[in-house]
């Protein structure tokens, strides 16, 4: 676990387990596979590194190789954290990733539970595994909101859907990823659902899956409680068009739910004459110039001319 992290939208990250696998097209670029990769040699000095086994070099490029293991020495990190903070949990993997034993998945959540002081963030790109494992399992409050997992259907009244103190969330890159995903993460029981639009690779309109003004509410009886966006950074970076940020911050100010655009990546908008430009289409019959810079700490999180930094509240 790091007690400090550059995500914007974090306090710490909690790492339990390690290793993971490319699901989509979001995953071309992933930031935990070259991170990994640079803590993958068999041998650094006398010691063993962390990710040795979880990553192979294939043509010059990092690739993960489906290896996925719960790491008992970090497991019980977040018992010794008593300053509240938010954690994203697996930062660098997939808490629900195929290859990792459900009972692993359960031990994760169990530790949780235990620490109701904190805002645990659990992020996947799969979601129906994560509903097959969590619609039916309850949890029984011990008292001072510290939680136990039970044996799905062996509940009692007053046992608890969720755990208060997680926020489940999906990371579609398009409108036909966030289509799979945020359905199937709404009909998970949860504290607080949310979704991380990272990379932005087409436009996504979340508006059904927001709280509707209209008479009779949205199409689903939970909604998202947060949208987190942003454009790709680093090595082989693709460009996000301004508008696809706009649309989804308007959605989302509509319908009174907090939006965080954490970074523009590697790309800024430009004027059309300017001759290192590329021209990306908005989705919506129209393009736009952007340029590459030299990090995503050059391109800003400016949408126009502010921060916007929401954050939200977790549902009891």
């Amino acid at each position: 676990m790091s007690a400090k992290t550059t995500i914007e939208w974090t306090n710490a990250t909690w790492n339990p387990v390690r290793g993971c696998s490319r699901v989509s097209e979001g995953c071309r670029n992933c930031y935990a596979e070259r991170t990994a990769a640079r803590f993958s040699r068999k041998k650094f000095g006398s010691k063993t590194l962390p990710f040795h086994g979880f990553v192979q070099i294939v043509n010059g490029h990092p690739a993960w190789t489906g290896k996925v293991e719960l790491v008992e020495e970090h497991l019980y990190d977040p018992l010794h954290w008593k300053q509240p903070r938010r954690i994203f949990v697996n930062s660098m993997s997939d808490l629900f990733h195929e290859a990792l034993p459900e009972a692993d998945i359960v031990s994760v959540f169990r530790i949780m539970g235990s620490c109701p002081q904190h805002t645990f963030q659990v992020l996947t790109k799969r979601p129906a595994r994560m509903l097959e494992l969590l619609r039916e399992r309850r949890w029984r409050d011990l008292g001072q909101g510290h939680y136990v997992p039970l044996i799905p259907n062996e509940g009692r009244n007053g046992d608890a859907a969720y755990l208060p103190n997680v926020q489940l969330g999906v990371s579609p890159h398009d409108q036909p990823s966030a289509d799979e995903m945020v359905p199937l993460l709404l009909r998970t029981p949860a504290a607080g659902r949310f979704v991380s639009y990272e990379p932005a690779l087409g436009p996504v309109n979340f508006q059904r899956w927001l709280p509707s003004m209209e008479i009779g509410g949205a199409e689903f009886e939970t909604w998202l409680d947060w949208v987190i966006a942003g454009g790709e950074s680093g090595p082989g970076a693709r460009p996000a068009n301004p508008q696809w940020f706009r649309n989804v911050r308007d959605q989302c100010v509509e319908a009174g739910v907090p939006f965080f655009f954490k970074q523009w990546g590697q790309y800024v908008g430009t004027h059309i004459f300017d001759p290192k430009v590329i021209e990306v289409d908005s989705g919506l019959g129209f393009f736009t110039a952007m340029k590459r810079v030299s990090s995503k700490k050059a391109a800003g999180a400016l949408l126009d001319g502010r921060e916007w930094r929401q954050f939200p509240e977790v549902r009891a």
